[in-house]
């Protein structure tokens, strides 16, 4: 079981290095954003990420309606993702890539936290 944590957490690391990654080119205006492997390898990471994430949850026997972080997870995961796409390419200004890139980063803190405390409001509950 452990294993599959291992996984998980690898997964994370890799996925928002590498989304930190491709926001800093966003920024640079750097022509590395446009490398194919650079749009293909975020999705077998993210595919890593998903498939642990249902490992865990599935092993554990853990049920989003009895376990209300879960939900907040998945929740703050899709913001996460729509936030990333308009701060990577969606955005029709740099400004607006800009706030959206903080915004995610925010969002990606959140659900981390609230993976650590098990807690909908994550960080928050240790206060």
């Amino acid at each position: 079981m452990e294993w599959i944590k291992t996984v998980h957490v690898s997964c994370v690391i890799l996925s928002i290095s590498g989304f930190l990654l491709r926001g800093l080119w966003m920024i640079l205006d750097s022509v590395l954003l446009a490398n194919r492997w650079v749009k293909i390898f975020p999705h077998i990471i993210d595919t890593g990420l998903l498939l642990s994430a249902v490992f865990l949850v599935y092993s554990l026997k853990l049920s989003v309606f009895d376990h209300d972080w879960i939900l907040a997870k998945i929740i703050a995961l899709v913001i996460y993702v729509l936030l990333g796409t308009v701060a990577l390419k969606r955005g029709k200004t740099k400004q607006i890539r800009m706030v959206a890139l903080v915004l995610s980063i925010m969002t990606f803190l959140y659900i981390v936290s609230v993976a650590l405390t098990k807690s909908v409001s994550g960080f928050m509950s240790v206060l």
